[in-house]
Parts: structure tokens; sequence; C-alpha cells
């Protein structure tokens, strides 16, 4: 018993020394967005001063040189709207190939699956192209093109609740009157709440701080926020470091707050799409 004790406030403190270990990057980012410009290239590390201090300077900065307040729509419409479209019809497509148990609907999983594992540069340069000609090059059809990189691990998720989920309640709404439709919506959707919320976070997290697809498809026409941060890099490589750092942390205050407060759900969501049938 005295030896379990141990060995858990040793984890314990563990984990507590490794979350300041991931920690540290964010509070340096925060704190260097304080300080100016030389005094974050000669003492990175240091907490801003008396003598250090720059106030909101760089935020001021930041925002008129980049156009944050565009960028920043720009990031949350496509964002939002993203990850919207993955959360509707991959639920949809993951219930349709579970409860259909055909060759095609296996093909049809194992393809999305196997979509997990390509690497984005093997297929960078086609998709561009395939963008391009299908007139997809704009914030309206980026969302489609995130829907299909989305796609895999969220229909592999989704797959994994749906089989959990007892089949005798989609018969007893059909019994009822429902039709395919209303099943979905009223029985079947309720019920996937929290791997739904784990899939949106997951998709939300990468499109928010996507910058090589946003930038290939649309790129300085409609800028999101990573695209917008690196135009602060000026003539033979100078960059304003106190900009920059200013502009990083507002791009993560958003996508940090959404996170913090689904988190529970993350967890949760996972373990229930983990359950096989």
């Amino acid at each position: 018993m005295k030896k379990t004790r141990i060995s858990d406030i040793l984890i314990f403190v563990f984990l507590v020394a490794l979350s300041f270990v991931f920690l540290i990057p964010i509070i340096t980012v925060v704190a260097n967005s304080f300080k100016d410009k030389f005094s974050i290239s000669q003492t990175p590390f240091v907490l801003p001063n008396s003598t250090t201090f720059s106030g909101v300077e760089n935020y001021i900065n930041g925002i008129a040189d980049t156009g944050f307040p565009s960028a920043f729509f720009w990031s949350l419409f496509i964002t939002l709207s993203s990850v919207g479209v993955i959360v509707l019809f991959t639920s949809m497509t993951a219930w349709y190939i579970t409860r259909n148990k055909t060759r095609f609907n296996k093909t049809l999983y194992y393809l999305f699956v196997f979509s997990m594992i390509v690497p984005f540069q093997m297929v960078m340069f086609t998709m561009s192209k395939i963008a391009n000609l299908l007139r997809l090059d704009n914030p309206f059809g980026l969302i489609f093109i995130y829907l299909g990189f989305g796609a895999g691990l969220s229909v592999f998720i989704f797959s994994g609740f749906v089989k959990s989920i007892p089949i005798s309640l989609e018969e007893a709404a059909i019994i009822d009157g429902c039709n395919v439709f209303q099943t979905f919506w009223h029985v079947v959707f309720p019920m996937l709440r929290p791997t739904a919320i784990t899939v949106a976070i997951l998709n939300t997290m990468w499109i928010w701080n996507d910058y090589l697809l946003p930038y290939l498809i649309i790129g300085s026409d409609y800028k999101t926020i990573p695209i917008a941060v690196q135009y602060l890099k000026g003539g033979y490589g100078s960059v304003d470091m106190g900009a920059m750092m200013a502009m990083l942390v507002l791009s993560i205050v958003p996508v940090v707050t959404f996170y913090l407060t689904c988190q529970k759900y993350i967890i949760k969501g996972v373990a229930a799409g983990a359950v096989k049938g």
C-alpha cells in the first residue's frame, strides 16, 4: 500500500513537471509579446521588466501590419464552416456504412481509414491543380477540400461509436413511424454528441492552425491568420518579432479557449469511438 502511494506521488510530480515543460513555449511567447523586439532577440527567456516592457505596442503594430481583423474573420469562417460540414457528413456516412454491411461499404470504410496514412505532400500539387480547375480556389471551395482531408479520421471515430448504439433503438423509431432521416436526427445523432464534440475539437485545432493548405489554395487573396502572420517578414529575412509574438498570442487564444471549454469530451468521445462491435 505504501509503495503504491509513493509511486502515485512520483507519477504526479513527474506529470506536473512535464506540464510545465509543455507550458514553457506558451509562456515564452506571451512574455515576449510585451517586450520590444531588441530585447526579444537578446533575452528571449527573461520576463519583461521596466526597461524591456513595451505595453500593447506590439499588438497595435501587428494588427495594423497583418490586417488581423480580416484574417480573423476568414479563419473563423473557414474553421466553423469546415468543422460543421465535417461533423454533419461524416456522422451520416459512418452511420450508413456501419448499419449497411455490404462489400462496397466495407471497402469504402477501409478507403477512409487508408486516407489517414497518405502524406499530404503526395497529393498537394495534384490537389491544387484540380482545385483550380474546379474553381475551388476560394474560401467556400476550401471548405469541401477540408471535408475530404478530415473525413478519414472522423468517419473512423464515428463508426466506432455507432457500433455501440443498440440497433433496437433505431428499429423502435422506425416502428413508431420515423423515416431514415428522422431516425438519424432524433435518435442516432443526439447519442453521437460526445463523439461529435471530439471530432469538432480535433478538426478545429487542425484547421485553425493550418498554414499550408490555405496558402496553396487561396494564397494571399483571403489571408487566414497563419498566412497573415507570415507576412510580417520583411526584406532580407528581417522579422518584427514583437508583432509576430503578439499575433501568435491572439491566434492561439480562441482555439485554447475552445479546447479548455470542451476538453472533458475528448477522452469520453475517443473512448466511446474505440468500442468495437
